[in-house]
């Protein structure tokens, strides 16, 4: 594969050197709102069989929540990616965040299960369109060849959430409500609207480059940018497909007493962390092949979860290989970079609308095998179809990025 080129948004090059103190506190920002974020998304796998308890409502439907959700991500990043062209960054990050958490408080007062998967719908619109500016944001303000890292260091947040949010969340629903989860999101967002007040002037997050929203949705438009967001639809959502369901697995056939939920979640975060890491310095070496790699890792950690879930060592051993495929986002995210052209900001937001389409399409096809009456473990080989699925989509964009290539040469 041929060096990765410079990145194509011209604010990248034209922001003024900053201290490292404050470059630090920026990213100390932006993980921050991807923790919450990330706590908020991942918050109702863990506590499932709480909300069923105080729904009313069966593991399915808990889905379902979690499916609303990622389909409000969907609407909401490329909508609000359009809708905030031309607006600077920082302006951006606020609003999202300020949005963010209004959703948030919404779903932890819901008085029933409709109205929260309303709030849950609504409380998805800002994320894709955060991290995407986020992403952006960071490798603005970071050297070319530090691309990878910077982008996995904004995501950072969201495999914190898993390792560190998502257990905390569970435990405080255990002892007291679900609902205290979703207020103490909405308490982090505010206090990531300050901190971004605070450490990101607008020189630093300056605007798009002009232009009308038509003229980006052109560029979006394109072969290589469907395939990356496919690739993270498709062969991302096998992780979705275990972890959505792992509380009901680790009770039903691991056979572990329900204080066990936060150290198998915790495991899948741990694994997240060090494939997020893992992700960008593969990028910074492998480019696009490294999706490949980390596909292909995922496809067999998950036909191998059946077996693992038996016993409690493997299980928890299990969690944190498939968590590892997390390093996918960080990946995916720097090549569309490279591949989305004057789409910068669309394609950023779109890439995280695809990996919450892959958060509703895992739940969606696990609770199909499980209704079935395949078992709980049936998610594994479920989702490791998808990860194969995903491998024939890498190959499909390799050979037209190729090509592309061999014309650009010939030309």
């Amino acid at each position: 594969m041929p060096a990765t080129p410079p990145p194509a948004d011209p604010a990248a090059v034209a922001v003024p050197a900053i201290s490292r103190g404050r470059y630090a506190l920026i990213l100390t920002a932006l993980t921050l709102g991807g923790f919450g974020i990330g706590t908020s998304e991942f918050a109702g796998m863990g506590l499932m069989p709480n909300m069923v308890a105080g729904l009313g409502v069966s593991e399915p439907q808990v889905g379902h929540l979690i499916s609303a959700y990622a389909l409000g991500v969907v609407v909401g990043a490329p909508l609000l990616a359009i809708l905030g062209n031309g607006l600077s960054r920082r302006t951006l990050l606020l609003g999202l965040m300020g949005f963010y958490a209004l959703g948030n408080l919404a779903s932890a007062l819901g008085p029933d299960y409709h109205s929260l998967m309303l709030f849950r719908f609504i409380a998805g619109l800002p994320h894709g369109a955060y991290f995407g500016v986020s992403a952006l944001t960071a490798v603005a303000i970071s050297p070319p060849e530090a691309r990878g890292r910077a982008v996995s260091l904004t995501m950072l947040g969201l495999t914190l959430a898993i390792l560190l949010g998502t257990p905390l969340a569970t435990w405080v629903g255990q002892l007291a409500s679900w609902r205290w989860a979703y207020a103490a999101v909405a308490v982090i967002s505010l206090l990531t609207v300050a901190l971004i007040a605070l450490a990101l002037p607008s020189r630093l997050a300056p605007p798009a480059p002009a232009g009308s929203p038509l003229v980006e949705l052109r560029a979006f438009n394109r072969l290589p940018v469907w395939q990356a967001l496919l690739i993270g639809a498709i062969g991302f959502s096998g992780m979705f497909c275990v972890f959505s369901y792992l509380a009901p697995t680790m009770v039903e056939v691991t056979g572990v007493a329900p204080a066990w939920i936060p150290l198998g979640l915790a495991g899948f975060g741990l694994g997240g962390v060090i494939g997020n890491m893992l992700g960008g310095w593969l990028f910074d070496r492998l480019q696009f092949r490294a999706a490949l790699v980390v596909l292909g890792w995922a496809a067999l950690m998950l036909v191998l979860f059946p077996l693992a879930a038996r016993q409690p060592w493997s299980l928890l051993l299990a969690t944190v290989c498939i968590g590892m495929m997390g390093g996918l986002g960080t990946i995916l995210q720097s090549h569309l970079m490279d591949v989305a052209g004057e789409a910068q900001t669309l394609a950023a937001a779109s890439h995280h609308a695809a990996f919450n389409a892959a958060n509703a399409l895992g739940p969606w096809l696990g609770g199909l095998a499980i209704t079935a009456g395949w078992g709980w473990t049936s998610t594994g080989p479920v989702g490791a179809a998808t990860a194969l699925a995903g491998i024939g989509l890498w190959l499909w964009a390799s050979r037209t990025l190729a090509r592309r290539q061999a014309c650009a040469t010939a030309a």
